[in-house]
């Protein structure tokens, strides 16, 4: 099967420009660990939870309210990740999954074309995936 099969279309994405406040909102109501950064349709980074928490360490030593506002200070383009990790739609998910673990990520922006996003394929998905093709088996 291949990445185009399973990647989710339906994306919420950011522009450089955004606030980190904005965007850990987003990833809390929305249960998302990992945002692409776009410009046009264009991928240029990824937000991840794991950059939040990076950005968020002040925490620690703040309240949840100063975070907040050191939080709405920053633009994501100054935490995110700007090397992405991408795929092609053609791919297929075991290669997927080889350059998820081998490069531990657990999403890839799937593109096309100098990088115009298509979709995004998670560990989630290539692990649903087993587990529906493992299911045919039984």
């Amino acid at each position: 099967m291949l990445v185009k099969d399973v990647m989710k279309t339906q994306l919420v994405t950011l522009n450089a420009d955004s606030k980190l406040g904005f965007a850990n909102d987003i990833m809390y109501l929305g249960r998302i660990r990992h945002l692409p950064v776009v410009k046009g349709e264009n991928v240029v980074g990824i937000l991840t939870q794991r950059d939040l928490y990076r950005a968020s360490l002040t925490s620690i030593l703040t309240n949840w309210k100063e975070n907040k506002e050191f939080l709405d200070s920053i633009k994501v383009s100054d935490v995110m990740t700007k090397n992405v990790i991408t795929i092609a739609p053609d791919a297929t998910i075991e290669e997927a999954a080889q350059i998820m673990i081998d490069k531990k990520v657990g999403g890839l922006p799937v593109v096309k074309d100098k990088n115009k996003l298509l979709g995004m394929i998670t560990e989630t998905d290539v692990l649903q995936y087993f587990v529906d093709e493992s299911g045919k088996k039984k």
